[in-house]
């Protein structure tokens, strides 16, 4: 008689830390709360978190039997912008855009739109695949959705 299958689940999330195996995810895919993965190294685990959590590279799966799987971003297609980088990133951020953002360029996920804006307000847009790592949320870690004071907080 067979023994049951186990399958190894990952309900912790280490955030900045070493691990055993790694798990390559595009800006999509880093967004989850229950999902089943399979590692590079051909581990497949079932994500299953209490909440749904923004992953940045970096970041880790803690599994049951205590292993940690790395997370890394996969290559995507990107937009490299140079220029004058102050006032582009006000333009990409006026329209809730995710953005990396270096010394030298910003970073964004390829929108035909956003380029033809970026041309027009004077950018250098290149295309590119680059692990897509923007800015997390200016409230905490990760994606904002829109953002919280707290009760009362625009309250007069």
């Amino acid at each position: 008689m067979n023994a049951p299958l186990t399958v190894l689940r990952a309900t912790e999330i280490l955030r900045a830390t070493a691990a055993d195996d790694s798990v390559v995810l595009d800006y999509e895919g880093r967004f989850l709360r229950r999902k089943r993965l399979t590692s590079r190294a051909g581990l497949s685990f079932l994500v299953d978190l209490a909440e749904t959590v923004s992953l940045d590279p970096g970041d880790a799966f803690r599994l049951t039997d205590g292993r940690l799987i790395g997370v890394v971003a996969a290559l995507e297609p990107c937009l490299r912008v140079e220029g004058p980088l102050p006032r582009l990133a006000w333009h990409i951020g006026n329209r809730h855009t995710p953005c990396q953002i270096f010394d030298d360029h910003l970073l964004i996920r390829a929108d035909h739109v956003l380029e033809g804006m970026l041309k027009g307000l004077g950018a250098r847009v290149t295309a590119t695949m680059a692990p897509f790592a923007p800015e997390g949320g200016a409230y905490g870690h990760g994606r904002t959705m829109g953002h919280d004071h707290g009760p009362g907080f625009h309250s007069h």
